[in-house]
């Protein structure tokens, strides 16, 4: 296995870091006739550009390959990691790939809007609306006509445990998030040992898993509309509905009884690196943690109590659940994904989207050797995957009762990004909650 989804994380911050600049850049591109212009070499030729590089684009390039060549058409695809910068500047030079894969819907929505991404067609139209769930459609959407398709996926918001203590104490996976908080004490009251880990830790990014945890919440405890309007700035850090999801956080995060397993007092939350975790949970000290499903990379590098290397199954040393629904109904997934667009209309170009946009592209992904993707069509048969882990969180995006949302703070401007990763810390650290929120909040006055 790659650890395609640890970059995948890596690469959205990265992203994410310039998009502000970048969605002003593209702002301000004149629009010109999408269907003059094409980086195919021929009428048979057909280049994708995108952010996926090193094995990335490897797996990528395996995953087309052979439907290429019996269909007659040669893709060139290009990987840049700066690729949320140059598209804007490609966009703005008319120096266009025929096929673009953007890393974040606000990106793929700066584009659209400078007239220059194409409309699909029927063909790739049919696909995305039979495949992939509304909540995806709509990213890909703008004033009711379609400028993409989904391509892969990631799932975060998974609570790692152990099954055998899962089983030596009697529990099951829980079905509410109370549940979850009740089984953390009921840990704790059995051990006498904090039962939950966290690391915050991440460099220039510290912050980003608590404000991944709390995006979780909202999504779960508030729903999508509030989510959104929440995504958008319109309802504020300081709403009932925010401070609800912080108060859930706290349940667990700031109960010194229940955190920080392993590792220390509840500020030690900060001083941990987000990887570490994996470590605790592996040889026991951490009885769970909240992470998305790229932790498992983590877990080759470590060991159990016994000094092996930790296997990831049901029936395993280590393995994860869904964070369980705050209220009953829909299950709430926070995730991230790539989304491919063509700036004309060749029919080349658009029979590679059409292909992008099948079941048939989505399983031959899943199934590239070695790999790590994942994929939300519905089309995708996830008996094809053989990691345990990522069967599931296939099937979890798959599942008619999942209401998808790309992370929140991913989806802010820069700027409320870096204040939501501060505040995050500052509350961890002993900031009042009430203050922490207004913190966040007044970042969204810089945001433009």
């Amino acid at each position: 296995m790659t650890s395609h989804s640890v970059f995948n994380r890596r690469r959205i911050l990265t992203a994410i870091a310039i998009t502000g600049a970048g969605a002003l850049a593209l702002a301000g591109c004149t629009t010109a006739n999408p269907s003059s212009s094409s980086g195919g070499t021929g009428s048979n030729t057909v280049t994708i550009y995108g952010p996926d590089t090193g094995t990335e684009a490897t797996e990528l390039s395996a995953s087309w390959d052979t439907w290429a060549k019996d269909n007659g058409i040669t893709i060139n695809y290009t990987g840049d990691g700066n690729f949320t910068s140059n598209i804007a500047t490609k966009i703005q030079g008319n120096d266009l790939p025929d096929i673009g894969m953007f890393p974040q819907p606000g990106l793929l929505a700066a584009a659209i809007g400078t007239g220059k991404v194409v409309k699909v067609s029927s063909d790739t139209e049919n696909n995305v609306k039979n495949n992939f769930s509304s909540d995806w459609q709509g990213y890909v959407t703008s004033n009711g006509d379609m400028y993409g398709t989904p391509l892969d996926a990631s799932v975060k918001g998974y609570i790692w445990y152990t099954p055998a203590d899962f089983q030596k104490w009697g529990l099951t996976v829980p079905a509410s998030y109370s549940d979850l908080v009740s089984d953390i004490g009921k840990v704790q009251a059995t051990t006498g040992a904090a039962p939950f880990c966290a690391g915050f830790n991440s460099g220039t990014s510290s912050g980003w898993p608590g404000a991944d945890f709390l995006a979780e919440l909202v999504l779960s405890s508030a729903g999508a509309d509030t989510y959104d309007a929440w995504v958008k700035g319109d309802t504020k850090f300081t709403d009932p509905a925010i401070d609800q999801a912080f108060t859930l956080l706290g349940q667990i995060l700031q109960n010194p009884q229940y955190v920080n397993a392993g590792f220390g007092d509840v500020p030690s939350i900060n001083s941990t690196a987000f990887a570490d975790v994996a470590a605790k949970i592996a040889d026991g000290s951490c009885a769970m943690t909240n992470q998305a499903t790229f932790l498992e990379a983590n877990f080759s590098t470590t060991k159990t109590a016994a000094g092996a290397t930790p296997k990831v199954g049901s029936t395993g040393d280590v393995w994860a659940f869904p964070l369980p629904p705050v209220s009953s109904g829909k299950s709430a997934v926070v995730g991230g994904g790539d989304f491919a667009a063509a700036f004309n209309s060749n029919d080349a170009t658009q029979k590679v989207m059409a292909y992008l946009s099948s079941a048939d592209w989505a399983n031959s992904l899943i199934t590239v050797q070695n790999a790590s993707f994942i994929s939300a069509n519905k089309g995708v048969d996830a008996t094809k995957e053989t990691d345990p882990l990522l069967q599931s969180a296939i099937k979890t995006l798959q599942s008619p009762d999942t209401v998808f949302r790309f992370g929140a703070d991913d989806a802010m401007p820069t700027v409320v990004e870096n204040a939501f990763w501060k505040g995050i810390v500052d509350w961890t650290n002993g900031m009042p909650q009430a203050q922490a929120e207004a913190e966040i909040q007044a970042a969204w006055a810089n945001a433009g």
